[in-house]
C-alpha cells in the first residue's frame, strides 16, 4: 500500500470512529444518566477527540502532500465548507466535553444523576448540532470528489 493511500484509510477511519463515538454520546445523553453510562459517554468523548487530532493531522497531510494540493482546494468551496464546519464542530464539542469532565468530581456527579432530564438539554443540543454539521461535512466530501465547487482562474 502507498503512503498516500495509507493517509487516505486513516483520515477514513478517524472520520468514521469520531462518527461513532458523536452517536454514542448522542444516544447515552439521551436517556436517564447513570453511574456507568457517564463513564461510557466520557470515554466515548475522549475517543471523538482523539479522532478528531488524527482526522486533522491526516487530512492536512492529504492536501498538503498527498492529494491535488493546497492551491485546488483553496479553490474548492466544498472544501472551504467543509474545514469550516470541523472548526465548528471542534469548537462546539468543547461545551460537551467540559460538562463531561466536570463528572468526574463526585459532587457534579451526584448532582446530575438527581437532576432533572432538562439539566442535559443543553449538551443535547450541541451534540445534535454537531451530527448535523457532520452530515454537511460528509456532503461536501462527496461534492469534493466529484470536483464540483472548484473555482477555475482564468
Amino acid at each position: 500500500m502507498t503512503a498516500a493511500a495509507t493517509v487516505a484509510f486513516i483520515h477514513h477511519l478517524a472520520a468514521f470512529t469520531l462518527v461513532a463515538a458523536l452517536a454514542v454520546e448522542a444516544v447515552l445523553v439521551s436517556g436517564a444518566m447513570t453511574v456507568r453510562s457517564t463513564r461510557v459517554v466520557q470515554r466515548a468523548d475522549m475517543i471523538l477527540g482523539a479522532a478528531a487530532g488524527v482526522l486533522l493531522i491526516a487530512g492536512l497531510a492529504r492536501v498538503f502532500h498527498f492529494e491535488k494540493g493546497w492551491t485546488y482546494y483553496a479553490s474548492s468551496v466544498p472544501f472551504i465548507v467543509k474545514f469550516s464546519l470541523f472548526v465548528v464542530v471542534a469548537l462546539l464539542s468543547v461545551y460537551p466535553t467540559v460538562v463531561f469532565l466536570s463528572w468526574r468530581k463526585p459532587a457534579k456527579l451526584a448532582a446530575l444523576l438527581a437532576a432533572a432530564d432538562d439539566a442535559l438539554r443543553p449538551v443535547r443540543i450541541v451534540i445534535y448540532l454537531e451530527l448535523v454539521a457532520v452530515v454537511i461535512i460528509v456532503l461536501c466530501a462527496a461534492l469534493m470528489a466529484k470536483g464540483i465547487g472548484v473555482w477555475v482562474a482564468g
